[in-house]
């Protein structure tokens, strides 16, 4: 069983950054993929960001690639997600997901997620 929490959002303006963290319980998180999600209102949730257990290798959706930036403290069972130079279409709730899998970008393959933090870019 893994719980997470997510923490950080909240309301910036364009070209700002912010830094969401996820804290996760559970002994065998160090084990977990993790990624975050986003869901704007009146679409899907959609891919974001996910990095493997070991923080070796990450993976982000073209649409944040090179804005975002996934890591991971499995000391601290902690994920975060530093985002820079926020648009206004970044606007959604943001999710943090666990998975057993090395990786991946499809939310049924997470198994654990947390209650998600708003986050609202303004033009």
């Amino acid at each position: 069983q893994v719980q997470l929490v997510e923490s950080g959002g909240g309301l910036v303006q364009a070209g700002g950054s912010l830094r969401l963290s996820c804290a996760a319980s559970g002994r065998t998180f160090s084990t977990y993929g993790m990624a975050w999600f986003r869901q704007a209102p009146g679409k899907e949730r959609e891919f974001v960001a996910a990095i493997n257990w070991s923080a070796g290798n990450t993976y982000y959706a073209d649409s944040v690639k090179g804005r975002f930036t996934i890591s991971r403290d499995n000391a601290k069972n902690m994920v975060y997600l530093q985002m820079n130079s926020l648009k206004p279409e970044d606007t959604a709730v943001y999710y943090c997901a666990a998975t057993p899998l090395y990786y991946s970008d499809y939310t049924g393959k997470y198994n654990y997620w947390g209650q998600g933090t708003q986050v609202t870019v303004s033009s």
